[in-house]
């Protein structure tokens, strides 16, 4: 069950589609229509599917045919699509650790929305890939509190969604209050172990408790006690465990908010999510902003790629 904009195109005959993309790819100048048309229309298993047939009849890469005939953020944005989900992930990682400076914001993103068993995967996927531990080149380029919050979500060892002891909500609550307003300082290791841990049930009863008990709502508490790549990373953990739609609507609103566009992180969203919840976010989007994704999207962007992420968006909610 899902809630993507994005789903199994029928009939679906991938030999067609790899002649159709060759073709608009072949001889002077790019068909960019096609591509685009056949690369949204298609969930990423049918586009494996085409590369391998493309492969089969043409004895060429797709992929590499696709760098070689567009560019910029179409480019990015079509060949985002080729990669399978958890290949998706792993890339997206492996360059925000890569180099000079690291990108704490797709570190944020990724590990604090994806499920215990989907960051399994990635773990995975990563090594098979690069030959490389994921948690080791994280901490290797991490530190403080950040590094620990993100290595417990790297452990994927979330408690399972079974039921909820009342007394124990009880008792987090107050540890949470206990760690950060009653405390000169902040106990932040409380915060990490709790909101890394717990189960997603059990931490929505925790939130409300903290209300009642505080008086506060938990994202005002870890605003004024924590600062930095922690702050933004805990409040990433509360927002999915709250609901991971609202909190990729948010991300997206902020990538294209005021000037200029995070051309990489509305590329990152609209792909990891267009076969999971980008229904879900559009919903969001528009409860939450007054604005409809696809309007924004639309006054964003422009060209081709425009024209490819509207598709990817499945509609207007207005």
């Amino acid at each position: 069950y899902t809630r993507g904009t994005v789903t199994a195109f029928s009939p679906f005959d991938a030999r067609a589609d790899a002649e159709a993309l060759r073709k608009a790819m072949k001889g002077m100048g790019t068909d960019e229509e096609t591509v685009l048309k056949i690369l949204t229309s298609r969930n990423n298993a049918q586009r494996q599917e085409i590369a391998s047939a493309f492969k089969t009849l043409f004895g060429r890469d797709l992929v590499d045919d696709l760098k070689k005939e567009l560019t910029g953020k179409f480019e990015t944005l079509m060949v985002s699509l080729m990669r399978p989900a958890y290949i998706f992930d792993a890339h997206a990682l492996k360059h925000a650790i890569k180099g000079a400076g690291t990108n704490e914001k797709v570190l944020t993103e990724i590990l604090a929305s994806r499920t215990p068993a989907e960051v399994q995967q990635i773990k995975q996927v990563y090594l098979q890939e690069y030959e490389a531990n994921l948690e080791d080149k994280i901490t290797g380029e991490t530190s403080g509190h950040f590094q620990r919050m993100l290595v417990v979500l790297l452990q994927a060892n979330r408690d399972p969604d079974v039921g909820v002891d009342e007394s124990l909500v009880e008792q987090d609550a107050q540890v949470l209050f206990r760690a950060g307003e009653l405390k000169w300082g902040t106990d932040e290791e409380k915060f990490i172990t709790i909101l890394g841990t717990r189960s997603i049930s059990h931490l929505r009863r925790v939130f409300d408790k903290y209300m009642t008990i505080s008086g506060f709502q938990i994202e005002e508490t870890i605003d004024r006690e924590t600062s930095g790549d922690l702050e933004k990373l805990l409040l990433a953990v509360v927002k999915c465990i709250r609901s991971v739609p609202a909190y990729f609507a948010e991300t997206l609103y902020y990538s294209m908010k005021g000037a200029g566009t995070d051309d990489d992180t509305l590329i990152r969203v609209m792909v990891s999510r267009s076969e999971i919840d980008l229904l879900d976010i559009r919903r969001e989007f528009r409860k939450n902003f007054a604005k409809s994704l696809y309007q924004m999207i639309q006054k964003d962007t422009s060209g081709d790629y425009r024209k490819a992420l509207l598709l990817l968006c499945g509609g207007d909610d207005e």
